[in-house]
């Protein structure tokens, strides 16, 4: 039998597609299902604004929300930043999606590319003789996001490696290793920390990405998590 939870994603799987379409090419509607198996995108319209489909795991920044429990709080966060593999800033919105018992079964994500809205914008201007350099950008975090998600700026890896690569190329350059395989002790702990605090541990296959990324053991990796566990 299908839970409260499978059948409320269900009617919102419908209004995936009916978004995407109303909406059109410039909105990415992502549904995604959270559950003790799955963080993942199990609907998707207009994938192409960043490269995903259905499968590809949650984004670094939903993956904060759940670790910091914004939607104990919040029915909905607006207007954060992401950028695209392509290098494009997207305004992204969520609506935590949740049963009768207000636990959280999944994520409804709005990821909007302002693009082409941004060049037309430009041109006109500079009909108007107004230096390109002249204009300012939108300045990403808005005031309505939750102090605890201020200053994090999303982005949309296609799987769970790719997620704790990019979360590895953030830690390294700041330490001066260039491989993992140079990394001590208290550097892998330290990238393992980052790693938790940012969620990342609630993604099925999580530590055998970290095991393998940082060239250790599986047991390696929850070693160190209970030592941070224990240390708080």
């Amino acid at each position: 039998m299908k839970s409260t939870g499978s059948k409320l994603l269900k009617n919102y799987g419908i209004l995936v597609e009916f978004l995407g379409n109303v909406l059109g090419p410039d909105y990415e509607i992502a549904l995604h299902e959270i559950s003790s198996d799955s963080q993942s995108i199990i609907a998707i319209a207009n994938g192409h604004i960043s490269g995903r489909k259905v499968g590809a795991p949650i984004t670094d920044f939903a993956l904060k929300m759940i670790k910091d429990k914004v939607y104990e709080t919040n029915d909905y966060v607006l207007n954060y930043k992401g950028i695209s593999k392509s290098g494009k800033v997207l305004r992204s919105s969520t609506v935590f999606i949740k049963d009768e018992n207000d636990s959280l079964v999944g994520m409804l994500c709005i990821n909007f590319d302002a693009s082409r809205y941004t060049d037309v914008s430009k041109k006109i201007l500079e009909l108007c003789n107004i230096r390109q350099e002249t204009l300012k950008e939108p300045e990403g975090i808005l005031p309505d996001v939750p102090d605890a998600l201020s200053g994090t700026v999303e982005s949309f890896p296609e799987t769970v490696a790719e997620m704790i690569e990019t979360v590895l190329e953030s830690c390294l350059p700041g330490s001066g290793i260039l491989y993992t395989d140079r990394l001590t002790q208290a550097e892998k702990m330290h990238i393992v920390d980052i790693l938790n605090k940012r969620g990342f541990f609630l993604l099925k296959g999580a530590v055998s990405q970290a095991a393998k990324q940082l060239k250790c053991s599986e047991p390696t990796i929850y070693r160190y998590l209970s030592a941070l566990n224990s240390d708080k």
